[in-house]
């Protein structure tokens, strides 16, 4: 499966953030976003996961599929109710992703997504009682819960210490070892051993 834009134009409230962009994204590849705030790293993104049109040209994958369908898209935005506790909310969240009931169960459980970030100790608490790196690693646990090829992330390190950053850029390695995709914004670099950057708009 590869992820091709052509001629890709991104606008917001009328204004054309990006135009004339044209990229292919393979399996096992990783692409980095990244520019100075204003320049439509986010809207670039949503593009991506089918989330907004774009205002010009195309991007998709080969065989068809739509992207909403084949994509995880995480946002600077947890996605979680903090009266809830962890584990419910990401039960929440796998069976929204599965899609449909029969399909639940291909990716981790809510237990190993959670052992893979370090946070187990954490399924029965509130979500709202946790610090701010620790909400953010339960969101980007998310990832693990249904499996889907391309994983599109928006500024996912946002809050995490170095050293739950080099764990967050594991799982992302693990995944382009298994053919998997990732589109990340980025303020800085995953550390991702052979990632490919794009610049979006003019570093002041």
């Amino acid at each position: 499966m590869e992820l091709v834009a052509d001629g890709l134009a991104g606008a917001r409230g009328g204004q054309t953030l990006f135009e004339g962009l044209s990229f292919t994204l393979r399996p096992g590849e990783a692409m980095e976003v990244v520019g100075p705030n204003g320049v439509g790293k986010t809207t670039l993104l949503r593009i991506a996961a089918g989330l907004l049109a774009p205002f010009e040209g195309r991007i998709g994958v080969e065989n068809g599929l739509r992207l909403g369908d084949i994509s995880h898209f995480v946002s600077s935005l947890n996605g979680m109710k903090s009266t809830l506790t962890v584990a419910e909310n990401l039960r929440f969240w796998k069976r929204f992703q599965a899609g449909a009931t029969e399909r639940i169960g291909e990716g981790a459980s809510v237990e190993e997504a959670l052992e893979a970030v370090g946070l187990e100790a954490t399924a029965p608490l509130p979500f709202g009682v946790l610090s701010t790196g620790q909400k953010r690693r339960v969101a980007l646990s998310r990832l693990l819960l249904e499996y889907r090829p391309l994983w599109i992330l928006d500024e996912p390190v946002l809050g995490l210490d170095a050293a739950a950053e080099q764990s967050f850029s594991g799982l992302i390695a693990r995944h382009m070892a298994h053919g998997g995709l990732a589109l990340a914004a980025v303020h800085g670099s995953l550390g991702i051993s052979g990632a490919r950057t794009l610049r979006l708009g003019a570093l002041s």
